[in-house]
């Protein structure tokens, strides 16, 4: 089957691929409608050595770094992530979800503050109550240890809570999905009825030339046209050969 013969088939049971069409349209529109845009803030912090760590830098902490700060950043992204933290940040008004992890190719105690959420002003506000509880939950790590101020690790904003931005590709690709989906069930159905509606193969076939009819009457018993000239055929004989001396 060529394109022109699937466009012929299309036309001829339009009556069944419109309705089709037109529901592909309403169900895309709805999952348009039902689904909401997201949208996401993100925010960079770093670890930094302590004050006293730094003395011998003149107090540049981005001149001291130890391979400590590294996992003291995974170990605080994991306890933002429990199910404690969440309780906590969710008392704080931080709505939305929310991820802490060590930012990717990271080469240093660097961290990504994400929420995602549905409101655009909430989930910038969550994602700064969300940084200055890492910080404050990072102070009270040291203080359960009895580590002394000057001593104490500290974090500092690299990049700031950023504008939330649309994360639409979640919707679309449901939208895509909905669509493609509805559009060949609506081909299938139509070709099914095409199929339905033709004639089957072989019925009603016309006989071809040259073929002698046969009486649709004709019973078991009944000659047909070449047992009837073989039979007069050998009457004649049988008659000529009475007559001669």
């Amino acid at each position: 089957m060529d394109l022109a013969e699937i466009w012929r088939v299309m036309r001829r049971r339009w009556y069944v691929l419109l309705p089709g069409l037109l529901l592909t349209a309403a169900l895309t529109t709805a999952v348009h409608l039902l689904i909401p845009v997201e949208y996401q803030s993100q925010s960079t912090v770093t670890l930094l050595n302590s004050s006293k760590a730094t003395e011998a830098f003149d107090g540049n902490p981005f001149l001291s770094t130890q391979a400590s700060l590294t996992g003291m950043a995974d170990g605080l992204a994991r306890n933002l992530n429990s199910d404690g933290a969440k309780a906590d940040l969710k008392a704080l008004g931080v709505t939305g979800k929310h991820e802490v992890k060590i930012a990717d190719n990271a080469q240093g105690p660097f961290m990504w503050l994400t929420v995602t959420g549905t409101d655009p002003a909430a989930v910038l506000k969550s994602d700064e109550l969300l940084a200055s509880y890492a910080d404050k939950r990072l102070k009270e790590f040291q203080t359960q240890q009895s580590v002394a101020p000057a001593a104490m690790i500290r974090m500092a904003t690299i990049v700031p809570p950023q504008k939330p931005q649309a994360q639409t590709k979640t919707r679309l690709q449901y939208i895509v999905m909905v669509g493609a989906l509805g559009f060949v069930l609506s081909l299938v159905a139509t070709f099914f009825v095409e199929a339905r509606r033709r004639t089957p193969r072989g019925k009603d076939r016309p006989a071809p030339a040259g073929t002698p009819a046969v009486p649709a009457t004709a019973g078991p018993g009944a000659a047909t046209p070449d047992a009837t000239d073989e039979t007069m055929a050998l009457r004649t004989v049988g008659s000529g050969g009475a007559g001669s001396p």
